[in-house]
This record gives structure tokens, sequence and C-alpha cells, in this order.
């Protein structure tokens, strides 16, 4: 029978240090394995990642649970049977911040709407719980974060402890357990009782704050995502420079870069509207000049600096005010484009002129009788492409 791998951190979690002896080597992904007697590192599972440190100074790359053995997959491989285990105290303290600030408000959740945590992932920068609501507002979602953070501030004691699983049915449990047998329980006191095999704080206060940051519909539930502890602190830090850095570009103070910032927008879309009607008159005006200037019925050009909208626009105006056919190039940076155009009464088929000029600018595209829109890849040939189609239209209208 395998010899089981001693869980340290389930004894305290605190701990950052340990000595130990190689049970077995093996390889996972061509990578050099150790299995220990025992153990600080927290292998991924539940939903919380594993713990990051080192192992005789050799960086573990992950730790992974296999018949109750822990699995320590290391950059490189250790000779010497004597172990020196060190965890990165850094991201094992985030990761309980996280932990314990999910337990608080899953239960803040339950308590208030009866509602229950589906599923749970602590990621690197963003943790999210996934929650059997429906839908919920803004003002609710503020309740939650109130009581969760009313838990923190009461600095509540947190105790872990194992029972047997016939004896779960005298623990107030959030949620039944998964697995068989011993059952470990994380208590949050007079709050939360959930069966967990993770690492967590002593205390509620040590989460520092919880903050939601957003929701969204998933599955028919609702999805958030939330920071706790220093992860907190800096999404706080990095906002706050911004509203700063907004009040002084917006010469207002914090309270007024909203309605500040509605009244931009507003604007802006005046503006644009504003901008829209010049553009509208002004292809107008173009496009009586173009005919004013054309010596024929065939419009043939080739612009650069303008939008594939802005050419397309102004051909249409053009077969609107008459009998025309319009050729239009235009080269925009690596990409080149065609509008060609007709007015309707002219009885020609636009789209003839896509299998004569695709191939030379190695383009894509198509349209109706009246209006085809073509964008290609070779700039070179786009002169050559307007003239064929000039040759095949002029031999239409002479005949």
């Amino acid at each position: 029978m395998n010899k089981q791998t001693k869980r340290l951190y389930f004894e305290n979690p605190y701990q950052v240090e340990f000595d130990a002896k190689i049970i077995e080597k093996t390889t996972y992904e061509e990578k050099s394995v150790l299995i220990l007697d025992k153990t600080c590192f927290y292998p991924e599972s539940g939903g919380q990642p594993s713990d990051k440190g080192t192992i005789n100074k050799v960086k573990v790359i992950k730790v992974l649970e296999k018949n109750s053995r822990i699995l320590h997959v290391l950059e490189e491989d250790v000779f010497s049977e004597d172990i020196k285990g060190i965890i990165d105290w850094i991201v094992r303290f985030d990761y309980m911040q996280q932990h314990t600030g999910q337990h608080i408000l899953s239960q803040s959740f339950d308590e208030i709407y009866n509602a229950e945590t589906l599923s749970f992932h602590l990621g690197h920068e963003i943790s999210s719980v996934e929650i059997d609501l429906r839908k919920i507002t803004e003002e609710e979602v503020e309740k939650i974060e109130r009581l969760a953070n009313e838990i923190v501030f009461q600095d509540r004691e947190i105790k872990t402890y194992f029972i047997q699983e016939e004896e779960t049915q005298s623990v107030p449990l959030r949620k039944p357990p998964k697995k068989k047998g011993l059952i470990r329980i994380v208590e949050i006191s007079d709050f939360d009782y959930s069966a967990c095999g993770g690492t967590h704080l002593r205390r509620t206060g040590e989460v520092g704050i919880i903050k939601i940051l957003k929701l969204e519909r998933i599955r028919n539930n609702v999805r958030f995502e939330f920071l706790c502890g220093k992860r907190a602190l800096q999404d706080y830090t990095r906002k706050n420079r911004d509203l700063r850095h907004l009040s002084n570009k917006l010469s207002v103070s914090e309270g007024e870069i909203l309605n500040s910032f509605e009244k931009l927008v507003l604007e802006l879309k005046a503006q644009k509207k504003k901008n829209k009607n010049t553009q509208e008159k002004l292809i107008q005006y173009e496009a009586q000049e173009a005919i004013q200037g054309a010596k024929e019925k065939i419009i043939k050009e080739i612009y650069s600096g303008r939008n594939p909208e802005e050419v397309r626009s102004l051909a249409l105006n053009i077969i609107k005010k008459g009998e025309y056919v319009v050729l239009y190039g235009l080269r925009a940076e690596k990409r080149v484009h065609l509008v060609l155009a007709s007015s309707e009464t002219l009885d020609i088929d636009m789209r003839e002129l896509v299998p004569i000029v695709i191939p030379m600018i190695k383009g894509k595209g198509g349209g109706s009788p009246s209006l085809v829109q073509i964008a290609g890849e070779d700039p070179e040939n786009l002169e050559l492409a307007l003239d064929r189609a000039y040759e095949y239209i002029n031999n239409r209208l002479t005949d």
C-alpha cells in the first residue's frame, strides 16, 4: 500500500518551511516529480491553485494530488535524499485571503437570498463564484458586500477540524460534502460551516476587504468576479489614480466626473451627427463637381487618404443624379478597395466585373447589380484593374 503524504498545511497553513524525506521519484509531462513523506505545498484542488515555492532551491512548477499522495513537479531533478521545502508565502497568503473571502461571500449570498454557490475559481488575478440566481440589482449586490465586509471587520475566529462522514448531520453545513469518509470543516464563528480542504486564515479580519467587481449571466445563473485583501487594495489604488487623472483632465472634482463624462458623450454624439450632415453635403457637392467635369458616362478615379465608406457614398450620389458608371479605386494602408457603381437605368450588371478585377488585386467582395465593393491585397495592379473594368464597361455602352 502506498504511503500517504502528511499534509502540514492542514495543521498550520502559516508554516513556510519544512524538512522531508523522499518516498518516490517519478515523472509528469517529462518533468521530475517528488513524492514526499510530508509537505507544506498545497496541491491544486477545489478551485484553488497549487502553492509556489522551491525544494532544495529548485523551482516547484506545480503540485498535484494522486491517490492521497502529493506530487511535486520540479523544474529539474533533485538528487539529495534530504529535502528542504520553502513555499512562497506571498502567494500562499494571497490565496488564503481569496479563498476565505469566498467562503464569507458565498455564505452572504446564502443568508440573504438563499442562493447556492455552484462553482468557485481562484484565479491568479481575479476570483469568481457562480451563484444560483436568475437576476440581481446593484443595490442587492451592495447589500451582499456590506454583510460580507461586516463579517470581515468583526474579525471572527476561523477554525478547521475533521469529522467523520456520519457526524456531518450535526454540523449546519452550507452544502453537503462531495467527499466520503473523513471530512474537513472550515468554520467561521457563528456564520459559515463548509466542507473544504483549502488553506484558510485564522481570523476574518485578515481578509482585509471583499469587493465585487463585476457580474455576468452564465448558464442561467450569475457569475460574480471579486477581489479580497491586497488584491482589492491594488485595484482601489489603480482606480483612484485613474480618477485623479480624469479629475485633472476634466477640471472637475472626482464626484463630478460621471456627470461631466455623460455631458461629453452627449456633446460627442451631437458633433458626430453634425459632422455626418456636413460630410453628406460635401459629398453631394463633390458628386455634382464630378458630374460637371465628366466627359463621358464613365467616371474613373483613384483616391488615397479616404475611407471606403466616403468613396462608396460619393459613387452612390453620382449614379443617383444621372446615367453614369463610376469606377473608383482606393489605396488604404496595405490594402486596396474598388467601388464599382452604375445607374440602374443603364441596365448594366456590375457583378460582371467581379471575375475580371478580383484576380488582379487578389481581392474578395461582391454586391448588387448597381454596386460592387471589393477589397484586395495587391496595390500594384489597382490602376490596371480599373483600366480593365473601364474597357469592359465601355464596350458594353457602345454595343
